[in-house]
């Protein structure tokens, strides 16, 4: 459905992507995944054509990006992080322009309204304005109008951001029943949801692709490369003492420990050994301290995203 061939583009002294290459097949649901400033909204302005690359090649459901990109713009839906929507127009009138923009008229137009309301669960506010709409609403009517004209492949940026938890259920339900039927690539910076949404993984850092794979055998991979991690909370301590202390016991690589505001500490403690959890029982023991919590915790696409790309955080690019 999607080929991307050694993808570069470059702003002046900046190198925004550099030479990544993928493929999505039909019926993936993809998640794509990068700290801010790895490239990924320039990657995505690339395969909606909004910039042109600096060399690679692109190809949407068999159409040459580059140089048929009418074309390849009537293959693709692209909901953009704050959907672009008129607040003094229904949401009719919305999806009816929306339709009309894309060549649909006549009885295939109100067809795909129709079924655009159904899909998108629209039925409770078609007789609003948009600008009466909550957010949860704006967003599934954005979505509606990236899938009016029926498109082979979509690209979702932060379909949830500015969302409640209630809302965001409802949306990744609604990209799930999507994806039964779509190919979509999915950017989002709330790594559960890739988990629960997308069958494979492209995480980038620095403009170069560091991972692709399904996001159960990136997490099972860097278990296995990073060691055990286990949860404490324990009382009688503080952060700063107890962190050395655990450090000291046998097998352990690394300590993260902060104070709570009751008075506990909270630790992560990584490392190796089939006795790892019980080392940490006698090490509290031996320092006097009441053990509230110890348990094994396992790794999560956070701690994957976290040990590719470092941690860092830079502007958006």
């Amino acid at each position: 459905m999607i080929r991307v061939s050694q993808l570069r583009k470059t702003f002046g002294a900046t190198v925004a992507v550099d030479g990544i290459s993928f493929e999505v097949a039909e019926g993936e649901v993809v998640g794509f995944l990068g700290p801010n400033g790895a490239g990924k909204s320039t990657t995505m302005r690339m395969l909606t054509t909004y910039l042109d690359p600096d060399a690679g090649e692109i190809e949407i459901a068999g159409v040459d990006v580059l140089e048929r990109p009418i074309e390849a713009r009537r293959r693709l839906g692209y909901l953009p992080e704050s959907a672009p929507l008129y607040e003094e127009l229904g949401v009719l009138e919305t999806l009816r322009y929306a339709g009309r923009i894309r060549g649909l008229g006549g009885a295939r137009l109100r067809d795909r309204v129709d079924a655009m309301v159904d899909a998108c669960g629209l039925e409770k506010v078609v007789a609003k304005d948009v600008g009466e709409l909550s957010k949860g609403y704006r967003q599934r009517v954005g979505l509606a109008q990236t899938l009016i004209h029926d498109p082979d492949f979509l690209i979702l940026d932060e379909p949830t951001t500015g969302l409640d938890p209630n809302q965001i259920r409802e949306i990744r339900a609604l990209v799930r029943r999507i994806g039964e039927t779509k190919t979509i690539l999915l950017s989002t910076h709330i790594l559960p949801e890739v988990q629960a949404t997308c069958s494979r993984c492209l995480i980038i850092h620095d403009g170069k692709l560091v991972a692709d794979d399904d996001p159960n055998r990136l997490v099972d991979a860097t278990a296995s490369a990073t060691g055990q991690r286990f949860r404490l909370v324990i009382r009688g301590t503080t952060a700063a003492a107890a962190r050395p202390a655990l450090k000291r016991v046998p097998g352990v690589s690394d300590v993260e420990a902060d104070d709570l505001p009751d008075g506990a500490v909270a630790a992560a403690v990584t490392g190796a050994g089939d006795a790892l959890g019980e080392e940490l029982f006698r090490r509290a023991v031996k320092e006097d301290w009441v053990l509230a919590e110890l348990r094994p915790e396992r790794a999560s696409l956070e701690d994957v995203f976290r040990r590719l790309t470092h941690g860092d955080e830079e502007g958006d690019r």
